[in-house]
């Protein structure tokens, strides 16, 4: 990723942080309001990165993969699903069942990814059209079975949704017990120092994605498997020439990415929102494939990428806490919706090719004759 992709990433994060501290300055400090929104940034970019990776490792491989959405929406569901039967059901403990619950996501994820690796890698099915078949299949499975097990006549749980047995802790970092006594008797040192500390305090699958996207970039440019992956993306028949099965490579790939999009979705009922709701995703599946797209295919520019959509996001949620103060000239401020559309046009903006050229893998989305 060149510096010209990251000081227009720079730019516009600046942008967003800057209009939330001009507005919010007069009931917050500063430093608290930026800290608020990083910490927003980081926890709500958590699923983009996610989908981002999915992505990156798919079409790594050669495999264009448009159905993240779906991918995420199925994996969102499921884990929900299977957490709450351990729970109620089966009388397991709160802790597990949550855990089983982002097992269960993360294998929904993998299976719906193997679907559209038989379609695409065996069967050659047009990988836009297989991508498209999984977000419509997600759809209508989520939305069918939501129905029938808490909502139809004769339903499993008596026609109302249990109670979820909740959503992954914050882990917290001690840094402020560790440097407070470099503050002293300093209150605004204390302020600053517990701010600080909020940016770090994030859920399981927050600091998980993150770690995921250096490991993934290691894996990809310094070991053999990236090497292979990156040989069957770009030119499959001399991978193929030196002895390497094209068809393994990719198929392993695609499952890969599947389980990132799989914890994606683990993302949206286990660690932020214990409850179900059709559709939940919101077009997150195709946000994440700009923000590969703009990263140029690589783990850590689409974390930078997800970032940009992340702060966008942040703006809404932090502009909530300022409603009472933003100024008549920014008054649009005050409609959720208007403001909730900044993600969909920075998609836009970034997918028309503004901000330059993208160079995709040179097999990506070909079919491999052996």
């Amino acid at each position: 990723m060149d510096w010209k992709r990251f000081g227009f990433i720079a730019l516009i994060i600046i942008v967003l942080f800057g209009t939330v501290v001009m507005i919010g300055q007069v009931k917050q400090p500063p430093v608290l309001i930026i800290t608020s929104m990083l910490a927003t940034t980081i926890a709500v970019a958590t699923p983009l990165t996610l989908g981002a990776l999915s992505g990156v490792f798919c079409e790594r491989a050669g495999v264009v993969n448009i159905g993240i959405e779906g991918m995420m929406l199925t994996s969102a569901f499921f884990g929900w699903l299977g957490a709450i039967y351990m729970f109620h059901v089966f009388g397991m403990g709160i802790g597990i069942s949550i855990t089983l619950g982002v097992f269960f996501a993360i294998l929904t994820g993998a299976l719906m990814a193997l679907l559209h690796a038989v379609l695409s890698i065996t069967f050659k099915v047009d990988q836009i059209i297989g991508g498209t078949v999984i977000n419509i299949l997600a759809v209508g499975l989520t939305g069918f079975l939501n129905r029938q097990l808490f909502f139809g006549a004769g339903s499993v749980f008596g026609g109302s949704v249990p109670n979820s047995p909740g959503v992954l802790p914050t882990i917290h970092i001690p840094l402020r017990e560790i440097f407070t006594p470099l503050c002293g008797t300093s209150t605004a040192c204390l302020v600053n120092l517990t701010a600080i500390n909020r940016v770090f305090d994030q859920k399981p699958i927050a600091i998980g994605a993150i770690l995921l996207v250096f490991f993934s970039h290691y894996i990809l440019f310094n070991t053999r498997w990236g090497l292979r992956t990156r040989a069957v993306g770009e030119h499959p028949k001399a991978a193929d020439t030196v002895g390497i099965n094209v068809a393994q490579m990719r198929y392993l790939n695609v499952l890969i990415g599947g389980m990132f999009a799989g914890l994606a979705g683990a993302y949206f009922t286990i660690e932020s929102v214990p409850s179900f709701e059709p559709l939940l995703t919101n077009g997150r599946g195709f946000i994440s494939l700009a923000a590969m797209i703009f990263g140029n295919w690589t783990p850590i520019g689409a974390w930078a990428a997800s970032l940009v959509f992340g702060a966008s996001q942040a703006l809404l949620i932090n502009m909530q806490i300022f409603r009472d103060v933003i100024p008549p000239q920014w008054s649009f401020l005050q409609e959720s919706y208007i403001v909730g559309l900044t993600p969909y046009i920075l998609t836009m903006f970034i997918l028309t090719g503004i901000i330059g050229k993208t160079t995709p893998p040179a097999a990506d989305g070909v079919p491999y004759e052996k």
